[in-house]
């Protein structure tokens, strides 16, 4: 079983009558590149910041590493939420040795590790006025590197950036991933751009936490596939097996069978089951992009 670096049951936030978080479920295992999705103002920075020790949470609790999450030792944690003063004049080792001091660390060797990390080795002594918006992300990450930490939660770190730093930060988080161990919980509004990177992702909307899946689990649900509706699912796979060879399936509840084979005519499906007794209540393909995925998710909730 794998190491649960984070876990949140049940927190919520509130700002006097307005819920920003409403007792929002989550798990993040050690390893994850874990996703928070949902628009602006859907709560993925309210969670966050209770994490990270910037506000409270109302109700609800948090672990981190397996101890209490206020309890936890915040250094195992960087972290880029809302963007850390860099004084413009400065170059990035200047900048980055002033939080040194401040976060009392004493080897400045960690400097230059975090620069070659994100790939900002050659700007070491560059003002960091003179940044673009993708090395400003990147120096970021940087900072949030300087206590080598096991987890780091980065807030929209893609927002506005061209494709080429989008690129170049993707490129950063499987590096920290892979070569150095860290987990990461990375928030946006661009699905499409964290399905590129992250393996679990949370979708949230209006404080509610509304579905936590794999990427496994999201490429079923959004896959093309025919859906077949029917009240015996154990007879028709039993069928589909026997009769008509298909293996690639998913029974997803005791009413629905998901058929992933590109091959399998409807029409054949349709008769053959018939034939044989199974009561069919519907055929149809399905199959999602990943943004009328969430619209989907959201559409339910608000049922």
């Amino acid at each position: 079983m794998r190491e649960i670096v984070l876990q949140t049951k049940q927190l919520t936030k509130r700002y006097k009558s307005f819920t920003a978080l409403d007792q929002a479920d989550m798990t993040v295992n050690r390893g994850d590149i874990y996703g928070l999705i949902g628009r602006n103002g859907a709560g993925k920075t309210t969670i966050m910041k209770i994490i990270t020790g910037l506000t409270e949470a109302t109700e609800g609790e948090y672990s981190l590493f397996g101890q209490n999450g206020k309890a936890a030792d915040k250094r195992k944690i960087g972290c880029l939420i809302e963007n850390p003063a860099f004084f413009g004049n400065m170059t990035a080792y200047q900048n980055l040795r002033y939080y040194c001091l401040q976060k009392g660390i004493t080897d400045l060797k960690q400097i230059d590790d975090a620069l070659e990390l994100v790939q900002l080795q050659e700007a070491r002594n560059k003002k960091f006025r003179k940044f673009s918006l993708g090395m400003k992300q990147r120096f970021g990450i940087a900072f949030a590197m300087l206590d080598n930490p096991d987890l780091i939660i980065l807030d929209e770190p893609i927002n506005g950036l061209d494709p080429i730093g989008i690129s170049e930060l993707r490129e950063t988080f499987h590096k920290l991933n892979q070569e150095r161990g860290v987990t990461l919980v990375i928030s946006s509004h661009i699905l499409s751009e964290l399905y590129a990177v992250a393996n679990r992702f949370l979708f949230i909307d209006k404080g509610k936490a509304l579905k936590e899946v794999t990427k496994q689990e999201l490429d079923l649900e959004c896959s093309r596939c025919l859906v077949v509706k029917t009240d015996d699912t154990q007879m028709a796979a039993t069928i589909l097996e026997n009769s008509l060879h298909i293996t690639n399936y998913k029974v997803i509840d005791n009413g629905e069978i998901r058929i992933y084979d590109e091959n399998a005519k409807p029409d054949v499906i349709s008769l053959t089951l018939v034939q044989q007794d199974v009561r069919l209540l519907g055929l149809y393909e399905s199959g999602v992009s990943l943004e009328d995925y969430f619209k989907q998710l959201v559409e339910e909730e608000s049922k």
